[in-house]
């Protein structure tokens, strides 16, 4: 009890010292600026696009986020589940579609915090997706990668379900030039599902050799690493029902895996909305974008989303995680506090704004790392232009739970903190929230 006391008090006396220290700047230093404490986190498709045309509610929303030239007057970075593309090909996207410039800085994707498992960066891995999966991977710090196609030209007759693909000729495949795989990175939906599930479970089965014949699954040893990006059962495009995202081929994948083997498909990484890790992430690139607009420590975070079991229930779960966390270390921030009673307010502010979140590399499962987080709190805006289209009528929990087999439901991180018609209507309730004109 008295350790909670004592961090409240040490809280109370942080937040007045920078009150006191912002307020005794000279009125020539002073401007709007300094008033900003908090980011936007934004979707993509279903908030801001659909497919590749832009919603006409967003774009009004972003004349109110940019200032007379263009440039943006609160961070913002952009989150999406998408992944079949580079930062930079996305930011370029987004910056013709709004008429405002986004850098690629601003864009997250769902592969983006791959960049934290360097311990896979040097291993053999096998990829799966579309677009330019290959220059993804490299972007990311992979450096050794082999795709589904390059799998397919060597070893031409595991895929054997369209028939007018399959080689006239068959020459047996030589095996000592192909080096075993390592792990495998799962970027996306492919465009043929039926092959990379084949050539995926291939190299499961044989332990990245793909020599045959399969032996009986070992339940005592682990099979390859496994990565995959986006979870996303549905996602938004330009029709005018959801559509099979990657979250689905996950679902595939596993059945097929249990199936076969009796055993569960086990991921080493699993990231992209809902993950914390995601948000985490997210969050540096808010402060990064912060500091470029010249402002101090963000406080709170909105992110906006049209996926009630994606962009809310991982706002949702990354807010539940910050006040744990905060809980959790209380008596150590009172134990700063006290260290720091008799220093200047300013580094006892910078000891106890800074608050370590263990964040899971597979929703829940496993330790990445302990990040440190600045915010203190992050909302979930729900908006109506997308997968949820329910405007008018009460909100109701969603009675399936469409998120990653590996995440415990709780129907409580559904619920968003707002909702709102669209991006536009979410920009005046989050200014209005704030204060920002």
């Amino acid at each position: 009890m008295r350790s909670n006391i004592l961090c409240k008090l040490a809280h109370r006396a942080v937040r007045s010292s920078s009150f006191v220290k912002n307020n005794t700047r000279s009125s020539s230093s002073f401007n709007q600026k300094q008033d900003i404490h908090f980011g936007l986190l934004f979707d993509i498709d279903g908030v801001v696009l659909r497919g590749k045309k832009p919603i006409p509610a967003a774009q009004d929303a972003f004349k109110k986020i940019v200032n007379n030239k263009g440039k943006f007057r609160v961070p913002v970075v952009f989150v999406t589940n998408a992944g079949n593309a580079l930062r930079k090909c996305k930011a370029e996207q987004l910056s013709e579609a709004l008429n405002v410039k986004v850098s690629e800085e601003q864009v997250m994707l769902s592969h983006s915090p791959l960049r934290l498992f360097k311990q896979f960066h040097n291993k053999r891995l096998l990829l799966s997706g579309q677009g330019p999966v290959e220059d993804i991977a490299k972007n990311l710090g992979f450096t050794n990668t082999v795709t589904i196609d390059d799998v397919r030209d060597h070893f031409p007759m595991l895929d054997m379900v369209d028939h007018t693909r399959r080689p006239k000729t068959f020459k047996y495949p030589s095996f000592d030039d192909f080096p075993p795989i390592e792990g495998i990175v799962l970027f996306g939906e492919p465009i043929r599902w039926e092959t990379n599930l084949q050539i995926i479970t291939d190299v499961l089965l044989t332990d990245g050799t793909l020599r045959g014949p399969v032996p009986l699954p070992d339940v005592n040893k682990p099979h390859l690493p496994v990565l995959a990006c986006n979870m996303d059962l549905q996602w938004m495009s330009e029709t005018h029902m959801p559509r099979f995202g990657h979250g689905m081929f996950l679902q595939c994948l596993e059945s097929v895996y249990l199936k076969l083997t009796g055993q569960c498909l086990t991921y080493s990484a699993l990231v992209g909305k809902p993950s914390e890790s995601t948000y985490y992430y997210a969050e540096q690139l808010a402060s990064k974008e912060a500091e470029k607009l010249g402002l101090g420590l963000l406080q709170r975070l909105y992110a906006v989303g049209d996926n009630p079991m994606a962009d809310i229930y991982g706002a949702n779960l990354y807010n539940k995680k910050l006040k744990e966390n905060e809980e959790d270390s209380a008596e150590q921030q009172a134990a700063v506090a006290l260290l720091h009673s008799q220093q200047p307010w300013r580094q006892a502010h910078a000891g106890l704004r800074s608050r370590s979140i263990t964040t899971s590399a597979s929703a829940g499962k496993k330790t990445v790392s302990n990040f440190q987080a600045s915010v203190e709190d992050c909302h979930s805006v729900l908006v109506c232009t997308g997968v949820y289209s329910q405007e008018g009528s009460s909100y109701d929990i969603p009675p399936v739970f469409h998120g990653p087999r590996d995440m415990d439901f709780d129907a409580n991180l559904c619920q968003p903190t707002y909702i709102t018609h669209d991006l536009n209507t979410a920009i005046d309730l989050i200014f209005d929230k704030e204060g920002f004109k």
